[in-house]
């Protein structure tokens, strides 16, 4: 059986063509340009998608992550993050007319997205409860128990970038003052980033690829080839993770956080302060069995669980049966 996943990201929408058994089959990427509006974004998830559906002879549906809120029919994305101006958008209906296919349709939350690609392909196999964080333009949650995503009275649960960790600190894009996500989302960690690194001007970051072109990746990439000030500054990311996570565990009892996105490729650089500071945000008591993993897929967890979202649609249509 085949499915289509999408990642529809802020800066990227990956596309990826999907079998249920061996997992990733082929990708494609496009960019996003947000800024060009809702239905260039739109076009270009068409984009995204039609080399797959000249390949393959049957695909079963389409999953797309998407950031932001879904409501509980999962069909409406509702004023998705870092994409102005789209407000409440079906986007069941409005990708079924543009693909002109008759496909089931599928619109999950990114995170939980990223969640399901975990738990069915990824780090996350092997647990039945876990919370999935992602890190890329913003800072993605998603709360999984008993093996299923934890939605909320609305489906907005898991929404973890927003929990603020300093009531005076900085506001996320929501306007959240303090939120994780303004400290390490894309845009607010490469600002941190450049802030830090005027103090440290022998820093291999200041000429590859220089302070205007940074990016998380690059700041992941310098610390992983020993730059003293790059891995300072994933040490003070992971301190700020790990305090928010340690609210997490005191509110949930969900001792397993599985790290995605793209500056998780630092692996432990990262991590390891996690693990460093967490037990100190649990109460006793709670400290004990805490599992802090990096995600193995890297980017291709969003799209196989999107994907995913097809396959567990048809596994309950024929345990129905």
């Amino acid at each position: 059986m085949h499915a289509i996943g999408i990642d529809l990201g802020g800066t990227n929408i990956k596309a990826a063509l999907v079998h249920n058994a061996f997992g990733l089959i082929n990708t494609n990427s496009v960019p996003t340009e947000a800024e060009q509006g809702k239905e260039h974004v739109l076009d270009q998830i068409s984009l995204a998608v039609k080399p797959f559906l000249k390949r393959a002879n049957r695909i079963l549906g389409i999953g797309i992550g998407a950031p932001g809120t879904i409501d509980l029919d999962r069909k409406s994305l509702i004023h998705p993050p870092n994409m102005p101006g789209w407000g409440i958008v079906d986007l069941r209906s409005v990708l079924k007319k543009r693909l002109g296919k008759r496909l089931s349709i599928f619109v999950e939350n990114d995170a939980n997205a990223a969640a399901l690609g975990s738990s069915r392909y990824g780090a996350a196999r092997n647990y039945d409860h876990f919370i999935m964080i992602t890190l890329g333009t913003g800072v993605g949650g998603a709360i999984v128990f008993n093996n299923r995503i934890f939605r909320g009275e609305t489906g907005a649960a898991g929404e973890i970038g927003h929990m603020s960790i300093n009531y005076d600190g900085p506001p996320d894009m929501t306007g959240v003052n303090g939120a994780i996500e303004a400290y390490l989302g894309q845009r607010f960690l490469t600002g941190h980033a450049r802030e830090f690194l005027g103090k440290h001007p022998k820093s291999s970051l200041h000429t590859a690829p220089g302070l205007s072109h940074l990016t998380p990746a690059t700041i992941a990439g310098a610390a992983m080839n020993g730059d003293p000030a790059a891995t300072e500054i994933l040490r003070w990311a992971g301190r700020k993770l790990g305090c928010v996570l340690g609210g997490v565990i005191n509110l949930l009892d969900i001792r397993t956080i599985v790290i995605g996105g793209g500056v998780s490729n630092a692996g432990d650089l990262l991590l390891t302060p996690v693990r460093e500071v967490i037990a100190s945000y649990i109460k006793p008591g709670m400290r004990e069995s805490v599992v802090v993993i990096q995600e193995t897929l890297g980017n291709e967890a969003g799209m196989l669980g999107a994907a995913s979202l097809v396959f567990d649609q048809i596994d309950d249509n024929n345990r129905k049966r």
